[in-house]
Formats: C-alpha cells, structure tokens, sequence
C-alpha cells in the first residue's frame, strides 16, 4: 500500500517521501481503516519542518492527525464497530471526555504515533469515531483537529456560546472558518477579519455579520468591539502578534479560546483583561465527545466543511505546498 512519511530528522518538506508498505493488520482491540480522505493543517506544516513539539521527528513518521475512511476489518475484542462503518480518527487517541490530563494519549501524526496519509491504519477502536451521516469522507476529514478545535473553543467551556452572543474569528483558515459555521448556526452575531477583501466576501457568504479589513483596519480589536459593543467569544488562532488586538475586542466577561502560533512576536501581557473580567483559556483540539457534540450539529444544521482544494495522495507535496500559500480559504484536502 502507499504511504507517505516524515524521514527521520527532517527539517524540510524534501524530507517527505511516498513508499510502498506491506499492509497492516487489526491487533488485538483495534479497528483496521481504509482512509479515504486526509486534511492539513498548520501543524503539519511544522512537523517535516522540524519545527514541532520536541523539534524533527526521532523516526520516520507517517503525517497527517485528519483522516475518514471505512473500517475494512475488526481486530478481536471490538464489538462497538462493523465493517462498513464510516469513521474518522480521533486527533487524541485516549482524550474521551471531561478536561484536558496528562492521560489525553497520542495525537496522530506526529512523532511516536500512528499517521493518517496512507491508504490503510490500525487504530485502537476507541481512537476512531462514527463520521457525520450528512458529510463526504472528504469533508468528515476536516474535522479531527480544526473542527473539534472550533468547537471546543466555542462550544465547550466553562461558558458555551448562546444565541445572541457575538464571536471574532481571525482569518479564514479552517478553524476560522468551521468557528464561523458553528457560531451561526447556533445563533451569534460573528466578525470576521482578513487582509483580503475577496476572502472577507466569502466569509460574508457563509453569514459573517461584520467584515474587518485588518490591513485598511489596524486597529481592528477596537473596532470589533465597537461593532459588537464587546466580543463575548475570540477565537484566537494568531497567537502573540494578535492577542493584545483579542484583548481589546472581547467584552466585560468575555473569552478568549488561545489556539494558534501563527504570529511569534507581540504583546502578551493579559492585564487588561482585569478590567473586564475577561478570560484566555487554552485550546489544544478536544476529545471524542466534543468530536460526538460537533457530529450532532453538523448533521443537525447541515454544515458543510469549506474545502479549498482537493489533491490526489501522489500530489501530497502540492499540497502542503498550497496549504502554506496566501491563497488559502478553509480546508485543502488529500484523497486516497
């Protein structure tokens, strides 16, 4: 079978290699999965670049936390899956429920775990989970990191989102995005940012309520909090170089969902916050139930998942390639 891996102490994208592998089989407790789609995301930019947690890679390594596929064989003991099932695999592999622990398990495709980009894996049964009924296997393969972030950075804190309460989401990469398609389908007012006006049409497409040109806008923190009165929910995928800009924009009680590294450098001082009674909550992805959470309402809204571009698995570098483009919007996906 093919299979794409991360070659051992890479620093580059040339350190990504497609070979040809025997197939695997289901152990003892594991579900074997046809993959049948992949998504990226920004993290797997980091990983071949050496750049992620613990630096490059200590083996090879196959990529990709984002796949669905079928379940093809069942390994003894697993009665909760049939063959035939259409699954995705969990980004956590033990993360099922309640706060985040040390005992979350390994995140798929990084360092020591299994990896999505091949055409067959075994995965412990309770790893995987029952796609939406309403989504393609491609657009089920958003959702395992960028999906499940977004709903955990709206949906599953200490103060869900409600109706009639206002969410910022910055650009439009796919946790933006899913962010913006979860928040209006439970009734927010949203405001988006972008460099690109072309983007922030889009976006507009999809019901953002208020557009914020951060490039004609510097200022653009204070502005969404004027258009809003007060953000009650940032979902903060820049990191240091926009979080000061997500302090001034969340409101009197508000909360900022922490997710990305996008930008390195800036003011982190979370003072202000003081003043508002303003929270920052970290987000790394989710668990299997709000994986379960975000099934529901996908299915129960119709969502669909904005796919960019699609590639064929032989094309996978063009992929990565795309997906750290400026020409992004949403997901890029590969398919098997």
């Amino acid at each position: 079978m093919r299979q794409w891996i991360v070659a051992k102490g890479s620093t580059s994208l040339d350190g990504l290699e497609l070979r040809d592998v025997p197939e695997p089989v289901a152990g003892p407790g594991e579900v074997l999965v046809r993959v049948r789609a992949c998504s990226l995301n920004f993290r797997d930019q980091a990983i071949p670049l050496g750049l992620y947690m613990g630096g490059p890679v200590a083996s090879d390594t196959v990529p990709l936390s984002d796949g669905a596929g079928e379940v093809v064989a069942l390994g003894a003991g697993v009665t909760d899956f049939a063959v035939g099932d259409r699954v995705a695999g969990l980004f956590f592999q033990g993360w099922v429920d309640g706060p985040p622990s040390p005992h979350m398990g390994l995140a798929l495709g990084a360092s020591g775990a299994p990896g999505m980009l091949q055409e067959l894996v075994a995965l412990p049964a309770g790893g995987v989970i029952r796609i939406a009924d309403s989504l393609s296997f491609e657009e089920a393969a958003c959702l395992p990191c960028a999906g499940v972030t977004a709903w955990n950075a709206l949906m599953a804190g200490p103060r869900p989102l409600q109706a009639g309460q206002s969410v910022l989401v910055l650009g439009t990469g796919g946790v933006s995005l899913l962010a913006l398609q979860i928040a209006k389908a439970v009734g927010a007012t949203v405001v988006a940012t972008s460099s690109s006006d072309a983007k922030l049409a889009r976006a507009k497409a999809l019901g953002a309520d208020h557009l914020i040109n951060y490039r004609d806008t510097p200022e653009w923190g204070a502005e969404a909090a004027r258009l809003t009165g007060g953000i009650d929910h940032v979902v903060e995928v820049g990191g240091a170089g926009t979080l000061a800009q997500s302090i001034t924009a969340v409101g009197y009680g508000g909360e900022i969902a922490l997710i990305g590294v996008l930008t390195r450098e800036g003011n982190t001082n979370p003072h202000a916050l003081m003043f508002k009674g303003g929270s920052i909550r970290g987000i790394f992805v989710g668990s299997k139930a709000m994986a379960s959470g975000l099934n529901t309402l996908i299915d129960a809204h119709h969502i669909k998942p904005v796919i960019d571009r699609r590639f064929d698995i032989a094309d996978a570098l063009a992929a990565w390639r795309y997906q750290s483009s400026p020409d992004l919007f949403g997901k890029v996906v590969i398919t098997l």
